[in-house]
């Protein structure tokens, strides 16, 4: 039998010894599926359970990290656009550093350089902030790895910073009791660079860095089709042994997995994938989950994750929103526009009273580096949560997800939009004999009045005992009539453009 220690073992990473060694994963790939317990088929597949852990810890830390955070211009897909003729970034790099045959993407590895990433600093910043799991991303649709790889010579561990970044950050991470998860876009590596395709003089077409650059495929038609433009089977190939590697080596308990794998071909290698990863963590005895889009896998097989989106109702299987503390992009960028750190609480806060989990992302620095901006965002969510933090964790939905007049609209893509919360609008969760109602916007004369929770909704039949303030002494007045009416006084809180949870108690 072919072991991973047996392929950690081989000749290092040569173009040549690449694609040997990916021959032989994809026979230990075979071998671990048939020993089971899952098989690659959706039947079992949707036995494997949702993580007990996910479900309690509702909130984790998404890391966009790699080359394109030196470029700093645009967003995290700069190294596509940059060989689109007249884009903005391409424009903008052929006046910085020149044409793109004196200075190509992979001219930007030398200057990642990660000099000041101390992976101890960061996991400590995310356990202040009150994450309970930390999702880096291991490869982005630039196919440059950030983690110490045998499939492929352009890594983090033997180029740029010269570090195993993920294994690093493994380490930390786990020692403040922390889960780690992994992040992988290798996906849309397919089609990445195909605009220097149409560069002749880019070294996107150099037969030297085609390992890097890939099959940069033309796509003549929609990219969001899920049956137009399917990828080569040497690519969907690549894609799982890549990932089955980066299981083997970090063990991580979460996959995350971004759009067009959702493309009808990649059905099989989805299938075979989480046979694999389960069968491991089956192995290891650890809860792990896949995150997925757009149906990608079937329901009942993963975690549905929604970038940048949220649902407008409650349901039953956990979910997942993933987002960013910038409006306009996932990775650094100099003159992100962020969100304010209240948005961000509300945007858990409404998730969570869904039965979702949010996943935030940050984006540091190329020398490793967090922003400020964003750490200010974690540290006043960490606040927030220090106080809260029972109306989230180990919370489960209630029978209603709340009320008020404010629409959040459902899909992908609507965190942007404004929401201008009143103190009507109202989440609630739940945990053994309390109910958690927050107030997603304080009213100057403290009087609430909270319909779900009156005689004539019905919703509860229970007896009111007691009603506090977390982070308070407050226990305030409250009269059961045709809406619950609770009055704290004017002044008594002050809350900013925070919210506020109201601890009920029932018997």
């Amino acid at each position: 039998m072919v072991t991973y220690k047996h392929l950690l073992n081989m000749n290092k990473n040569t173009k040549e010894d690449c694609e040997m060694k990916k021959e032989e994963y994809l026979s230990l790939i075979d071998e671990v599926i048939a020993q089971g317990p899952y098989t690659d088929t959706w039947d079992s597949l949707c036995e494997h359970p949702t993580p007990k852990w996910y479900a309690r810890d509702k909130f984790g830390i998404f890391i966009h990290w790699g080359v394109y955070s030196v470029p700093a211009f645009g967003n995290e897909w700069y190294p596509r656009n940059m060989y689109v003729k007249g884009s903005k970034e391409n424009l903008h790099h052929i006046e910085k550093y020149g044409t793109l045959d004196k200075f190509g993407y992979k001219d930007f590895i030398p200057q990642f350089k990660a000099e000041k990433f101390d992976p101890k600093e960061w996991a400590e910043l995310f356990k202040e902030a009150g994450a309970k799991f930390v999702v880096p991303v291991a490869e982005h649709h630039d196919g440059f790895q950030m983690y110490a790889s045998d499939l492929c010579r352009w890594n983090a561990a033997e180029m740029g910073p010269k570090r195993d970044i993920l294994g690093e950050l493994k380490t930390e991470v786990e020692k403040e009791g922390m889960v780690l998860g992994a992040s992988t876009h290798r996906a849309e590596h397919y089609w990445f660079f195909n605009g220097g395709r149409q560069i002749p003089e880019s070294d996107v077409n150099d037969p030297e860095y085609d390992d890097l650059y890939g099959p940069a495929a033309g796509i003549s038609r929609d990219i969001s089709s899920i049956y137009d433009n399917p990828p080569s089977e040497e690519h969907m190939q690549d894609w799982l042994v890549r990932t089955c590697e980066i299981v083997d080596k970090y063990q991580p308990s979460i996959v995350y997995f971004d759009w067009w794998i959702q493309q009808y071909a990649w059905k099989p290698y989805l299938r075979k994938f989480a046979a694999y990863y389960y069968n491991r963590s089956a192995q290891w005895g650890k809860e792990t989950a896949i995150d997925a889009k757009f149906d990608a896998y079937v329901y009942g097989s993963a975690v549905n994750d929604l970038e940048r989106g949220q649902l407008d109702h409650i349901t039953p299987d956990l979910w997942q929103n993933d987002t960013s503390v910038a409006k306009n992009s996932w990775g650094y960028t100099i003159g992100n526009d962020y969100k304010k750190p209240s948005d961000v609480v509300l945007d858990l806060i409404d998730v969570v009273s869904k039965n979702g989990a949010l996943l935030l992302n940050i984006g540091p620095k190329p020398d490793g580096t967090i922003p400020e901006e964003d750490a200010h965002i974690l540290r006043e969510m960490g606040k927030w949560l220090k106080v809260n933090g029972e109306a989230i964790y180990g919370t489960r939905y209630w029978k209603v997800f709340g009320e008020g007049p404010t629409v959040v609209p459902e899909g992908h893509f609507t965190d942007t939009y404004d929401k201008h919360f009143t103190s009507e609008d109202i989440r609630f969760t739940s945990k053994s004999n309390h109910i958690y109602a927050t107030v997603l916007h304080w009213p100057e004369d403290g009087e609430i009045h909270i319909k779900s929770l009156g005689n004539d909704m019905k919703l509860l039949k229970s007896t009111i005992r007691d009603i506090e303030i977390l982070g308070t002494d407050l226990h305030p007045s409250y009269a059961r009539n045709k809406e619950l009416d609770i009055s704290c006084g004017r002044g008594a809180v002050d809350a900013g453009d925070m919210p506020v949870v109201l601890k009920i108690t029932i018997e």
